[in-house]
């Protein structure tokens, strides 16, 4: 660890912090439906896509017709991408003759980008054509991004509103969103990345032949369009194999700072949206206060972790840090920064192999994931899911003083705790369950790189990535089976529906209740007495449910390098 380290990540934490109040006050006044600079280019064009699919864009809905929407429009999406990779081979812009998508693959892939979580179990550059990628992939990046702020913004009008029976409009939502902030943001972005040096073309691979005579393929194709809004949208799905390593995807430091600060973008900025909307923007940063010090205690440990590298090579004089899997281009600092950021916020991009980290460098990105990629999160999915652990910290609270616990003016009662808890059990379930299963099963070891506690760590990881909606890899799990492709499919489904749906109806709750006036009773919930309670909410929960799978992969590991074995 180095002081120049440090510098680099407190000047990424500081442009994410001025990033916030700015960019939570369009998209304030976007999803408030008020003028901003873009209406002059996108206001015809938005107010024509109401009138072609029959919307009004002043009539809003209930939770549940909200929620029925939102699904219907999930099901199309997965619809229409699983039959365009099934159907690819006899459509156009495919200068490579690739062929159909295996069905479970398909299937997987289709569920992957429709839940906003890119799971790849294939090779993009060698499976899908430039057809699947701008009109499959892509679109459902834009799609599933602009479904999950929507989300988060029918929670926020859940606490801003009193007596209310709707909580927005789903179809402007998720209009506006992708009109006036992921389109414009994207468009600029994608200009800048081609400036770079990404790709962005139709042209058939190039064939060249190497100093040794030998022949090596050159992919290429659309990337710039699809790597902004994959870091943007916090999707993460890669147009390349290798993913944001590959240096059409990320040329250099400064795409990689890009990309960075991209995934993080909208997700904070959401605190503060949060913090207008309910008229008091302090409690917006008391939430990303909790975000921050989570997201910088994970990065410490893990680039603590990467830093100090192996003691088995130390032994034999081989000093250095961890080197293994990662790109020289962008070293331990930036390698270990990326993966923290990537997990943190549902991305799942990746500049490095996760699978090479030191065990308890590893082990923060699965924890990351396992809280439900509530420090800053997926793009809307990380706000409504800190916002369930606040209605937990909230509703723990009153048990301790005795008096029914009370946020933003509203009773936090039975119902929306029940919500919560299903939301917040749901991940478990599908993490350790599955995981249970996979690793007792000859079809689940059979995909295992590794043997003992690493191989393990390789299955846990991935089932956390697909039910967190991540999508990163350990890159040791050969996961393109039926087996893995099904029911990690599954998972991806659990953790975003299981969470979507519960969220909706505590907005709903939340919307047609009264609001009660504070009195010197009421839990204070901008300073840091709020902010260490949720924090330490956060991490009993995590704790109690998921430190037992830990101990028994990244954790036991670290105890056996340093008693000499590895795996």
């Amino acid at each position: 660890m180095t002081i120049n380290g440090w510098i680099q990540i407190l000047v990424f934490a500081g442009i994410i912090i001025a990033l916030v109040k700015p960019l939570g006050g369009y998209l304030t006044r976007v999803l408030n439906g008020e003028r901003t600079l873009l209406s002059v280019i996108f206001g015809p064009l938005e107010r024509g896509l109401y009138r072609v699919a029959g919307t009004n864009e002043k009539e809003e809905q209930h939770w549940t017709t909200y929620a029925l929407a939102m699904l219907l429009f999930n099901l199309a999406g997965f619809t229409v991408l699983y039959l365009v990779q099934r159907l690819q081979g006899g459509l156009p812009f495919n200068p490579q003759g690739l062929g159909a998508v295996e069905p479970t693959s398909a299937f997987n892939t289709a569920v992957s980008f429709m839940t906003n979580t890119n799971w790849q179990g294939y090779g993009g550059e060698t499976t899908m054509s430039y057809l699947t990628q701008m009109a499959g992939l892509t679109v459902q990046n834009f799609v599933s991004a602009a479904t999950g702020i929507a989300i988060a913004v029918a929670l926020i009008r859940g606490f801003s509103r009193a007596s209310g029976k709707t909580v927005g409009n789903f179809w402007v939502d998720l209009t506006r969103i992708t009109l006036y902030v992921l389109l414009p943001i994207c468009f600029v972005g994608s200009l800048v990345l081609v400036w770079q040096g990404v790709p962005q073309n139709l042209n058939p691979y190039t064939i060249a032949t190497t100093v040794e005579g030998a022949q090596q393929t050159i992919a290429q194709g659309p990337v710039a369009s699809q790597m902004m809004i994959k870091h943007l949208g916090t999707n993460g799905g890669g147009f390349f194999n290798v993913n944001a390593a590959h240096p059409f995807e990320n040329p250099n430091a400064f795409t990689n700072l890009i990309h960075m600060v991209s995934i993080f973008a909208i997700g904070a900025a959401l605190t503060n949206v949060f913090g207008r909307m309910v008229g008091s923007e302090k409690k917006g940063w008391a939430i990303f206060t909790a975000m921050g010090v989570l997201f910088l205690a994970g990065v410490a440990i893990t680039y603590w972790a990467e830093a100090a590298g192996n003691p088995l090579l130390h032994s034999l004089g081989l000093e250095g840090g961890n080197m293994e899997g990662k790109e020289t281009r962008f070293g331990i600092l930036t390698s270990a920064l990326f993966a923290v950021v990537t997990t943190a916020a549902s991305c799942g991009a990746v500049i490095s192999m996760h699978d090479s980290f030191m065990p308890l460098g590893g082990m923060i990105p699965i924890i990351n994931m396992m809280l439900g990629e509530i420090i800053i999160g997926g793009v809307g999915a990380g706000f409504y899911g800190i916002i369930l652990f606040v209605v937990v910290a909230i509703f723990v609270a009153g048990l301790m003083v005795g008096r029914t616990p009370e946020y933003l003016g509203k009773k936090i009662e039975a119902k929306e705790v029940k919500m919560a808890m299903l939301a917040v059990l749901c991940l478990p379930l599908s993490i350790l369950g599955f995981t249970a299963i996979a690793v007792v099963l000859d079809t689940g070891v059979a995909s295992m790189a590794n043997a003992g506690p690493h191989g393990f760590s390789e299955v846990l990881y991935a089932y956390t990535s697909g039910t967190a909606n991540n999508g990163s890899a350990f890159a040791g799990l050969s996961a393109n089976t039926p087996w893995y492709n099904i029911t990690i499919g599954l998972a991806m489904l659990m953790g975003r529906f299981m969470v979507i749906v519960p969220a909706l109806a505590i907005a709903g709750s939340l919307a047609a209740k009264k609001t009660v006036p504070e009195s010197s009773g009421t839990l204070p919930t901008t300073g840091p007495l709020f902010v260490g309670l949720l924090v330490g909410v956060i991490l009993i929960v995590g704790g109690l449910t998921f430190f037992p799978a830990l101990a028994l992969g990244p954790i036991v590991e670290h105890f056996a390098m340093l008693a000499g074995q590895t795996f």
